[in-house]
């Protein structure tokens, strides 16, 4: 893949961060570590850095557990919308960050990403729970994010 596509990743890290925002966060750092992302100086790329890949592991599969809980606030309130638009900017800032103007680009489009991934995945959610659990439903859900944030994290290994 060249160079010129990591927009694409970048929306794609996004909407895998309006699925599941510290899924996100966690697969960019899982390719952090393994070297497969260089984000060059970034300053996106400390927020999710290799040393900080465990604690943000342990808040992703926390993540994972609270959102099949009946108390769990819907996606589309402020906060949590907020929350994946910002994971989704950071993580598409350091997926596209080779400098500075790329960082920014990254940044909107993976805030734009999260933004949609997050109503996509309210309204498909909304869709499947008719005639499935919604824990079945939230499952498919969780494989979706995983998958496609490992998809788009290998894609930018390839990127180079």
């Amino acid at each position: 893949m060249k160079l010129q596509h990591t927009p694409a990743l970048a929306i794609g890290i996004g909407v895998v961060a309006g699925l599941r925002p510290m899924m996100a966060l966690a697969v960019v750092a899982w390719g952090l570590r393994r070297r497969w992302i260089r984000p060059g100086r970034s300053p996106y790329a400390r927020i999710v850095s290799a040393h900080a890949s465990k604690r943000i592991a342990e808040f992703a599969i926390s993540e994972l557990i609270a959102d099949k809980l009946p108390f769990t606030r819907s996606r589309l309130d402020v906060v949590p919308l907020a929350s994946r638009i910002a994971s989704g900017a950071i993580c598409g800032a350091a997926m596209n960050g080779t400098g500075q103007k790329r960082q920014l680009e990254g940044a909107a489009l993976g805030g734009l990403g999260a933004l949609a991934g997050a109503i996509a995945g309210y309204c498909v959610r909304q869709r499947f729970n008719r005639g499935m659990p919604d824990f079945s439903v939230a499952l498919l859900e969780d494989a979706l994010a995983v998958g496609g944030g490992v998809v788009a994290v290998a894609l930018a290994a390839n990127a180079e």
